[in-house]
């Protein structure tokens, strides 16, 4: 029996699904035989199409078909089982492109299951039973297959490198120890392995405090959007309420302004028709009188004449018609000219609202509670790359440098006049607005630079203490020349020392109201430090004095 299982394929008996011996094999009407929890796991998959098919020929099946075990192939695996033999291995235990392989296997050979740093050789689970059995192998260090065997040799000694130079921090052999490496701290691998593993569980542990610290952090941000999306969805359903009842209110003051102009017109109107009525009734009456007195004035007979004009009642008073002054009604004017200023009211207060509202909403700010920068590295993490605006620009100054530096030139400059232009201080502004964490650098040169930080609303004409910088509370600067530093803020000059450089760094962090200068060298040192509170977005400046010039850095 033995000897009859000896010679059946165990291919002929492996299920095509899980590449393994068939168990509980059932057949189905095509005559393809698989494990029954492999094919019934397969149309469970086709369940959703309510179409069966056979997974070697595709015979489909308009239902499901009743799985019945194959006793015979049942038998036969089971005989299989019994001589000792098994299934070959499946196409997935053979070694391919990445795969270590078995050194010992020979024709297709099997995926190594361990490698040995002694034989400098790897054995698939087969050909690794004598390391795992003989007591031979029993000092063998083995590991998981890998390609790199050759790595763990040495290349002077040929010789498997068990030792550990701290001194040059490599791995050597022990003839290493005794020759070029002689003389150096060296221990075991075994030895620095575990200090180092020791090291590795502590930055671990690091990471993994890290990772809590995050995960907490993201679960309050995920909070804050919540947070955020349902502040905005109050603030606009809040503020289309309030724009509403100012709509109502207006358009009431409107109907009441309608209604008072409508009703003076009716009354102006009736009291002017009134007047035309009466003037109408003496202009008849008048009339009739001027007929009789001119039929009178025919009269041929003296005394007729006489007792006709005589007979005739006085005439009645009526008032002079140059006495009724009649003029364009100002009045309705009056209401255009009211109607017309209250609308440039309202205008002024939306513009004014709607700056501070814009600054509102760009001042919403979700951030981390991170530890100040402590080294360059730290701050050139918010390094911002800015440019210089021409719009700006004094006409004594000259730009260069993709609008990065600027010169400061005896002959004006053909620059064309616009309100954002600084008359008479010799100063110019970046482009960008600085909001939230931000770092620059400013190289200069010559005899005295200003750099500053300012609001973009400053004064740009004269030199009075509004548009200076650092003469007003709009703007902050620090004066760099040959003499030393100053720093000036709402015309209080204070003197910083620090040593001389012709570098200078800025930091802002506009929403913890902090702007720090450093000098930077060869190391970099804080000349000045200035905490307050920041209302608007701020821009960059430079003041520039003749013979000097000053550039932004590119970082």
């Amino acid at each position: 029996m033995a000897q009859s299982g000896a010679q059946l394929d165990p291919e002929l008996l492996s299920c095509c699904l899980c590449l393994d011996l068939l168990k509980d094999p059932v057949a189905t009407s095509c005559g393809h035989s698989y494990c029954r929890k492999c094919l019934q796991h397969h149309w469970d998959v086709e369940e959703v199409r309510r179409v069966y098919s056979c997974p070697q020929c595709r015979t489909t099946f308009t239902t499901r078909p009743v799985l019945e075990k194959n006793i015979m192939l049942a038998a036969l695996v089971e005989n299989l089982k019994k001589t000792g033999l098994q299934a070959a291995p499946a196409d997935h235990c053979y070694a391919g492109a990445g795969d270590v392989a078995c050194d010992f296997c020979t024709g297709r050979k099997l995926k190594a299951f361990k490698s040995c740093l002694v034989c400098r050789a790897s054995y698939c689970d087969s050909h690794l039973q004598p390391h795992l059995r003989s007591s031979t192998f029993q000092r063998h260090k083995l590991v998981d297959p890998t390609q790199q065997l050759q790595e763990n040799i040495c290349p002077h000694h040929d010789e498997v490198m068990k030792m550990f130079c701290r001194t040059d921090q490599q791995m050597i052999c022990y003839l290493c120890s005794v020759d070029e490496h002689k003389g150096h701290d060296t221990v075991s691998a075994a030895a620095e392995r575990t200090e180092r593993q020791r090291e590795l569980e502590m930055t671990r542990q690091e990471i993994q405090q890290r990772t809590q610290h995050k995960e907490e952090d993201l679960k309050v941000l995920q909070k804050e959007v919540k947070s955020i999306n349902g502040s905005a969805d109050k603030a606009v359903k809040d503020s289309e309420d309030i724009f509403t009842q100012m709509i109502r209110v207006l358009e009431k003051r409107r109907s009441e302004v309608q209604h008072q102009v409508r009703s003076t017109q009716e009354a102006e109107v009736s009291r002017v028709k009134d007047l035309q009525k009466k003037l109408e009734q003496e202009i008849t009456e008048l009339k009739r009188r001027d007929a009789e007195l001119d039929k009178i004035s025919h009269t041929l007979d003296d005394s007729q004449f006489l007792h006709n004009f005589s007979s005739l009642p006085a005439l009645s008073q009526s008032p002079d018609s140059s006495r009724l002054e009649i003029h364009p009604l100002r009045y309705f004017d009056d209401v255009t000219a009211a109607v017309s200023k209250l609308r440039d009211k309202i205008q002024e207060v939306l513009m004014e609202t709607q700056t501070h509202i814009s600054w509102t909403v760009r001042n919403v700010d979700v951030s981390l509670d991170e530890p100040e920068p402590s080294s360059r590295e730290d701050f050139l993490r918010y390094s911002r790359q800015i440019t210089l605006d021409p719009n700006t620009a004094n006409k004594h100054l000259l730009l260069s440098q993709e609008d990065r530096k600027v010169t400061f030139m005896n002959r004006v400059q053909s620059f064309s006049d616009n309100s954002d232009r600084f008359t008479d201080c010799y100063q110019i502004l970046s482009r960008e607005s600085l909001t939230g964490q931000c770092y620059w650098e400013v190289e200069w040169r010559g005899r005295w630079v200003g750099i500053a930080v300012t609001y973009r609303n400053i004064s740009r004409s004269g030199w009075s203490v509004e548009s200076g910088f650092g003469s007003n509370k709009k703007s902050w600067r620090l004066v760099c020349s040959s003499g030393g530093y100053e720093f000036s803020h709402n015309n209080i000059s204070t003197d910083v020392s620090g040593p001389q450089s012709s570098r200078v760094g800025v930091y802002l962090d506009h929403t913890a109201g902090l702007l720090c200068f450093f000098s930077i060298s060869g190391t970099m040192k804080l000349l000045h430090r200035v905490q307050t509170t920041f209302t608007q977005p701020l821009h960059a400046g430079l003041w520039v004095d003749p013979g000097s010039s000053a550039e932004l850095m590119k970082l």
